[in-house]
């Protein structure tokens, strides 16, 4: 290691450009649902929990609603399923 080092030309901010479309801020989340997403993003086999997080509220915004999709899982599953009901055995 040298014993001084000039930093005279060195720049302030971050290493890397900012992504478009991408603002940097600092919120707080409660821990619980902060470790939630990031147990979710490594379940799902890695990724980002921020995305997660980015498309939870996407959806929110747009106003989908979990029950909403439950419904039309169920009557497309209805839908598929033998008119007599299941097969006996």
């Amino acid at each position: 290691m040298k014993d001084e080092y000039d930093f005279s030309a060195g720049k302030r901010g971050a290493i890397f450009p900012p992504t478009s479309g991408k603002t940097r801020i600092t919120i707080r989340i409660d821990d619980d649902i902060l470790d939630w997403f990031r147990d979710a993003a490594g379940a799902a086999g890695g990724g980002s929990y921020q995305t997660m997080i980015n498309a939870a509220l996407r959806e929110y915004i747009r106003g989908v609603d979990i029950e909403d999709k439950l419904r039309r899982v169920l009557r497309e599953e209805l839908r598929r399923a033998p008119a007599d009901g299941p097969a006996s055995g």
